[in-house]
């Protein structure tokens, strides 16, 4: 994790380091690693994501940091606050700044999505 952290302009590092301190918080005892050179976040299965714009994805031109939801489509959404594009199953948000990040809803379904990851997991 630190060669990535390592890799990141300061930009990107100082948003990424505050979703992933949220995360870490919300999360507790969840696995933390890099998979298509980005971290994700596991209990059960795969919960979410951080993707800095600087790591290459595809012919997609991440224009922030995003942070993914592996399971976005069974959060419940009613601000349309999370970016759906053509996915059908990952739901996003992307940051250009700290500001953006409304914290108290990130908390919401990063709860949501480990209450959904556990529920996968009893299965």
């Amino acid at each position: 994790m630190d060669e990535f952290l390592d890799y990141l302009p300061e930009n990107e590092k100082e948003i990424v380091l505050f979703p992933r301190a949220i995360i870490l918080e919300c999360l507790p005892g969840c696995k933390e690693k890099l998979a298509y050179n980005v971290p994700y976040y596991y209990r059960n299965s795969r919960i979410c994501f951080i993707w800095p714009p600087s790591v290459p994805w595809g012919n997609v031109n991440i224009k922030g940091v995003q942070l993914g939801f592996c399971q976005g489509y069974l959060l419940r959404d009613e601000l349309n606050y999370l970016e759906k594009g053509d996915r059908k199953q990952v739901y996003w948000k992307c940051f250009s700044s700290l500001e953006e990040i409304d914290v108290a809803l990130v908390r919401n379904f990063l709860f949501e999505a480990l209450e959904i990851d556990s529920m996968s997991g009893r299965k």
